[in-house]
């Protein structure tokens, strides 16, 4: 038994000896003092350093086609990996459900699939997917709906048939669709518990207006008027073939995939009712309910004020586009002026940003803003707002504008990184009407873009007069007042308490 112990000892004393040594030579490497010619080259400074050019952007060959129904179908052969994936981006949204049932078209897209189809309850349509790694999901936006799928190459079949189940014959049991509204209850009780989310809800109330389909929020009062026959009826209003843009990328071949969808969906009756962008003629027009103003949320708990400030933004299809994006550019990120200036500088933020950010059919927003600590709330917007006069009011320097240019065209190549991202795109250029070169005409707008038109975009579209300021915060903290932000700056209190059912 000594011996054995002494036999360890000796083995462990070697094993200790062994490993010092090879610590001692690993340092000699990384400290450099190894020989290798390789580890001797010495890092040339970033400014140095050269790049091959960007690579030209081709969107991948694809088929498209159209069912007498009236279901568009494109197709995208990728033979990487033995993987095929799916979308149905459906013509509805949650900006066409009734006022008085705010969730009701949310509710429908989720229990689509979480509820299961006729022929397959939820809990076996789960079981099916989960053995084979594969996955079918729904749910329903601001402006569309959508069904996907993937799975592999070998069982493409039996998904894609669930697939068309669940589009064509979901369930809606009562107990899911009760499930889910619990699900928004609870969900409700906790909105007010995230600063930042409370700021993004209620500023978006401001501009576009509590009742705005792009601003009204799930209350418990609409989620007790949803019935399963609204469900229903909203499902069966808006989920027809003639309604539907289906997009397929993977491993699979295209002459067999059409036959596979012309079978599953075929003889999927058309709907005569309106149907694709026919549905968009009757949206609510939008306008910017406040004009100018300073609101607070009054959170006494806090130590730092969450702020958001702008205004009613435009479109996709906005000329300027491409200009307002390179704008975005001088002012935002890394070597941005806000950063540079607001946060680096005078050290007012904890983050701060400032975005023209459009919507494909609807004005979207022009946002600012950041969070900061309490008593550095009305310096951190002042400077904001600094900056953005001066972008307004002098031209910017031609190396902010190259390093801008350079940032968002290389950007633009991540739009591409996939084949899938690329199908993703042309079909959505097609659901919203808008050029299938749409992206490479912004590209060389992008590219011509001039200081005087980054001057010209900044004094047209910011408008300080029409700027809304609100900030989540401690009132008491907030030293000096937001009263103080000018002469006449009158601060309106904002009531974020949960109404009862």
């Amino acid at each position: 038994m000594q011996r054995m112990k002494g036999w360890r000892a000796g083995w462990m004393q070697k094993l200790l000896r062994y490993s010092i040594m090879a610590i001692v030579m690993s340092l000699f490497v990384i400290l450099g003092f190894s020989r290798s010619p390789a580890l001797a080259i010495t890092p040339r400074h970033y400014t140095e350093l050269q790049f091959p050019p960007a690579p030209t952007i081709k969107i991948p060959a694809y088929d498209q086609f159209e069912l007498p129904n009236g279901m568009k179908v494109y197709l995208m052969e990728d033979h990487e990996l033995p993987l095929v994936n799916g979308v149905a981006t459906v013509y509805t949204g949650d900006r066409l459900e009734p006022a008085d049932k705010v969730g009701l078209a949310s509710i429908t897209g989720t229990v689509m699939r979480s509820g299961g189809t006729v022929n397959h309850p939820a809990e076996v349509l789960n079981q099916f997917l989960e053995q084979r790694a594969a996955s079918v999901e729904t749910g329903i936006d601001t402006a569309s709906g959508s069904a996907s799928f993937s799975a592999l190459t070998e069982d493409l079949p039996e998904v894609f048939d669930l697939f068309a189940e669940v589009l064509r014959q979901p369930a809606f049991p009562a107990e899911r669709i009760e499930f889910e509204k619990n699900q928004w209850r609870g969900s409700i009780a906790r909105r007010n518990d995230d600063p930042n989310s409370i700021a993004g809800r209620e500023f978006q109330k401001l501009v576009y207006g509590p009742t705005s389909p792009y601003a009204r929020t799930i209350e418990y009062t609409t989620l007790d008027n949803i019935l399963r026959a609204d469900i229903v009826e909203f499902y069966q209003q808006y989920f027809h073939p003639n309604n539907i843009l289906l997009g397929i990328i993977g491993d699979f071949d295209s002459q067999q995939m059409r036959s596979m969808i012309e079978a599953k969906f075929g003889d999927w009756q058309p709907t005569t009712g309106a149907v694709r962008r026919d549905l968009w003629k009757n949206l609510p027009q939008v306008a910017q309910a406040q004009t100018n103003g300073v609101f607070l949320v009054d959170q006494p708990q806090l130590t730092q004020s969450s702020v958001q400030l702008g205004h009613l933004g435009s479109k996709l299809d906005n000329p300027d586009y491409a200009s307002l994006s390179v704008m975005n550019e001088v002012l935002n990120g890394l070597g941005g002026r806000l950063v540079n200036e607001v946060r680096s500088r005078q050290g007012l933020a904890y983050s701060v940003y400032a975005f023209w950010a459009p919507q494909f059919d609807y004005p979207g927003l022009f946002i600012a803003g950041g969070q900061t600590r309490s008593e550095a709330t009305v310096p951190f917007i002042k400077a904001t707002l600094a900056e953005l006069e001066k972008i307004r009011t002098a031209p910017v320097g031609e190396d902010e504008l190259a390093r801008a240019k350079d940032s968002v065209l290389n950007a633009f190549i991540f739009n591409f990184a996939t084949p899938a991202q690329t199908l993703s795109r042309v079909m959505r250029y097609d659901y919203y009407g808008y050029p299938q070169d749409f992206i490479f005409q912004y590209q060389k707008q992008v590219a011509a873009t001039t200081v005087a038109d980054v001057q010209r975009v900044a004094q047209t579209y910011l408008q300080p007069e029409q700027i809304v300021t609100l900030v989540v915060g401690n009132s008491s903290a907030i030293n000096p007042p937001l009263s103080s932000l000018s002469s006449d700056a009158k601060v309106t209190k904002l009531d974020i308490s949960i109404p009862s059912s």
